[in-house]
């Protein structure tokens, strides 16, 4: 009976734990099961969306996509999950998912908030965590151009961005020189002429505006990828088309062509654009025979053989010629109280020619969509020729009662040459650690340069005035020149450049971290100099908005001299001596950058608000005078100073399908010389610009486009004279310029399909009015002397008003 009763007892144990067990297999509980989402967010064009949040409704488990849109998120199994997904500037959707299993792909696509304005695609606004931001180049073949560099102009509408001079694309940032601007396309670094004096002899820039598919751009506190300068970065990507596609223009300044054509292994782009600005330059006060002929050609080739590998091509022609034979100028100034005149008749001539090579070549190995490993070569070489002799006869008098105040001549002369070659080969590397679209990802970068530059120069320069039959400046013993330059100098240098960088995601309870921090180290064997760079920035998108975005940078940042920095200039009684300084040092600029952006939605439309304040704290600088577009160095590291400003934006849609943005910035930008606290030559210290496009009420086929610029006048003083008198300062510079466009065919949905309609998108006439309110901005002053060694600065006045007719069409 015992061993009975045993046995029962046992069998009734093993009963009830058969039962317990199936029954927590039959019956689900709430801890049971953990479902992994994940997939890929896009938008309408199938393009796709970073930083979008995802997230399950009722809980706490959000996530956001990476750069590639993907995602991954876990969460408890239920019933059902409502997944919803979001973006500024697009409408959010929801996914109900019935008794999930134990991993679910989902790739979701994002309308725009607004579907549409007649055909114009409305755009969601991008989030922005670093300090580089994405800038747009919509309606760009369409705005006013008056130098044919249109992505530059964009630029130069940029917050903490200026320009004073619309001939060229040139443009300064947050008080930094042009130099201080580095320009990167597909990630090879891009040099430009250095012998350029004036926005006139200025030719094309190496980015073709049809060719480009992505602008990145930073004003600073910018990653450790990035090279050796002290205020900003142009980061360009060309496109690699997957079809047939082209552009053809023409205008009174200029005119070309682009064809593009691809398939999935294998695509190619070649350009060719013409420039000529004569007509343009006609409305300056010199009358004189203009021949700006600027001509520029590109290719870039790209193949993909398989998922593995892909090998780039990139090549670029630019020749430039430049003519100049002056007749006559009159111009007034003053005030109305004391009006004067100058007439000068001109004898001479000017002949440039600047002729730039550059070629690329990279082949990449691709792991995986997250990792490669990149080869890169590229070579440019400039050769350039400047020439002229020119003299003139003037009259400076009082414009009302005619009285004359100074009567003379002078001669200027130039022959200047410069050859210079630079050629690089670099390896650069990326890949991530983390699953992607993971809360916790890291995404590093690696990357090592070897630079071989030669440059060689041979320049003579003088100057002769004579005022009221006196050689100046005046001797009794011997003839003299007010001032004359000699040099011949070659340039041999290497450098090495190396950088580690790493960028961070986490998501706490805060919200989302991006934490981007690296390193770049840099050695020039001209001056034996090692240079170490670090820099790290910080983003936050916080978890109490989906509006608001934070960021902060900070970062030491060098300006590697090249050549203009080296050349050590001595000006003793108008006589200057030139010699390469063996012992110069590279110029260091401390970044601190504290931002915020604010999406938000009105009328229906997305806009966002972006502000950021600046500081830059300046050691070993090379001061510099600029006169024109032409930057004369001490050679010498003999200053400090400081940059600070606060910088202010509003972008979005005022009118539906339409990108607009207004900027306002102050800036304060000095620097310490010798004991003297003077005004850095670009202390600009406020600036208004507006870019704003529209289209005419009830029609898409007309368009408008607005471009303003108001910005501070800029210092100044005598030719050849130390800093310490460049306290004069130049009016304010203002300008207005607006374009009127057309279509003639629209036909990008195709509905033309007989005739050669059938290949045209879009056909455009355009009417510009550059300088509507016929401004006269001062771009330099030439500066006359009596035999007493009384002064008077005569300004330099840009061009006026004008009109311009273009058309295009895309295909």
């Amino acid at each position: 009976m015992y061993a009975a009763a045993r046995l029962g007892r046992e069998n009734f144990w093993f009963s009830f734990a058969l039962v317990l067990i199936v029954a927590c297999l039959l019956v689900p509980t709430a801890s049971a099961q953990r479902t992994k989402i994940f997939g890929t967010v896009r938008d309408e064009n199938g393009m796709p969306i970073e930083l979008a949040n995802v997230r399950v409704a009722g809980t706490t488990n959000i996530t956001a996509t990476n750069f590639q849109g993907n995602y991954t998120l876990y969460t408890q199994s239920s019933d059902s999950v409502l997944v919803l997904y979001s973006m500024i500037g697009y409408n959010q959707r929801r996914r109900l998912l019935r008794n999930p299993g134990d991993s679910i792909h989902l790739d979701v696509t994002l309308s725009s908030a607004d579907t549409s304005f007649g055909t114009a695609v409305v755009k969601g606004i991008s989030v922005q965590t670093t300090t580089e931001q994405r800038i747009s180049m919509t309606d760009v073949s369409t705005t006013p151009s008056t130098t044919g560099n249109g992505v530059e102009e964009i630029i130069q509408t940029q917050a903490g961005v200026s320009t004073h001079n619309e001939l060229s694309s040139q443009y300064n940032v947050r008080g930094g020189s042009f130099d201080e601007n580095v320009v990167y396309l597909n990630g090879l670094e891009i040099y430009r002429p250095m012998l350029v004096r004036s926005g006139q002899q200025e030719g094309l820039s190496v980015i073709n505006q049809d060719m480009v598919e992505r602008i990145g751009f930073s004003s600073g506190g910018f990653e450790a990828r990035y090279g050796d300068k002290m205020s900003s970065v142009l980061d360009i990507t060309y496109k690699r088309p997957e079809q047939w596609e082209g552009r053809i223009y023409a205008s009174l300044l200029g005119a070309g062509g682009y064809l593009g054509w691809g398939n999935k292994h294998v695509s190619l782009m070649t350009s060719l654009r013409y420039k000529t600005t004569g007509y343009f330059l006609g409305t300056l006060d010199t009358d004189a025979e203009y021949k700006p002929n600027f001509l520029d050609y590109q290719a870039f080739f790209s193949w993909h053989p398989n998922k593995r590998w892909s090998i780039d091509l990139i090549g670029n022609i630019s020749d430039n010629h430049y003519s100049f034979i002056p007749e006559s100028r009159e111009t007034k100034f003053g005030t109305m109280e004391e009006a004067k005149s100058f007439k000068v008749y001109f004898d001479g001539k000017e002949k440039d020619r600047f002729k730039t090579l550059f070629g690329a070549a990279s082949i990449t190995r691709h792991f995986n969509p997250e990792s490669f490993l990149a080869l890169q070569v590229s070579a440019f070489g400039t050769s350039e020729r400047e020439n002229f002799d020119i003299a003139g006869e003037y009259w400076l008098q009082e414009a009302t009662s005619q009285e004359r105040l100074g009567v003379g001549t002078y001669m200027e002369h130039a022959r200047n040459r410069l050859q210079a070659s630079v050629v690089n080969a670099a390896l650069r590397f990326r890949t991530r650690i983390g699953k992607p679209g993971a809360d916790n990802s890291h995404t590093l970068q690696a990357g090592v340069k070897y630079s071989y530059e030669k440059i060689r120069e041979r320049s003579t320069e003088w100057e002769m005035r004579d005022s009221m039959g006196y050689s100046l400046p005046y001797s009794l013993d011997e003839l003299k020149l007010i001032y004359s330059l000699k040099s011949a100098n070659e340039v041999i240098q290497n450098r090495l450049e190396v950088f580690l960088q790493d960028s961070w995601r986490s998501r706490t309870k805060l919200g989302l971290w991006n934490l981007t921090y690296g390193v770049r180290l840099t050695y020039l064997d001209w001056n034996k100099e090692t240079l170490i760079s670090p820099r790290v920035s910080l983003g936050l998108l916080p978890s109490f908005s989906e509006h608001w975005t934070f960021r902060f940078a900070t970062g030491v940042y060098y300006q590697a001299p090249f050549y203009k920095e080296l050349r050590d200039t001595t000006l003793t009684k108008g006589l200057a001596t030139v010699r390469l300084n063996r012992n110069i040092k590279s110029q260091r600029s401390i970044h601190f950058v504290l931002g915020a952006d604010y999406s938000f939605r009105m009328l229906d439309r997305p806009f966002k608000f972006t502000v950021e304040a600046y500081y830059k704290a300046l050691s070993n600088l090379n001061p510099y005078s600029v006169d024109n577009m032409r930057i004369v160095y001490y050679g010498r590291n003999i200053a400090s100073g400081y940059a600070a400003g606060l910088d202010l934006k509003l972008y979005g849609e005022f009118v539906p399908g339409t990108d607009s943005w207004i900027t306002f910035s102050l800036m304060r930008t000095r620097e310490k010389i010798n004991g003297q606290w003077v005004s850095r030559p670009t202390d600009q210290r406020y600036s208004i610009s507006l870019f704003f496009t529209d289209y005419f009420p009830g029609s898409t086929r007309w368009r408008g486009s607005l471009r303003l610029a108001f910005a501070d006048g800029l210092p100044f003083g005598p030719p050849h004279s130390d800093r310490s008198m460049q306290n004069f300062r130049a009016p304010a510079y203002k300008r207005v310029d607006l374009g009127l466009s057309y279509r003639l065919i629209k036909n990008e949905d195709r509905h033309i399909t007989r005739g050669i309609g059938k290949i045209i998108k879009n056909a455009w006439l355009g009417l510009d009015a550059f300088n509507i309110i016929g401004i006269k901005n001062v771009n330099s002053y030439y500066w006359v002397t009596d035999i007493t060694n009384a002064q008077y600065a005569v300004p330099n006045y840009l061009t006026g008003r004008q009109i311009n007719a273009r058309f295009s069409i895309e295909f």
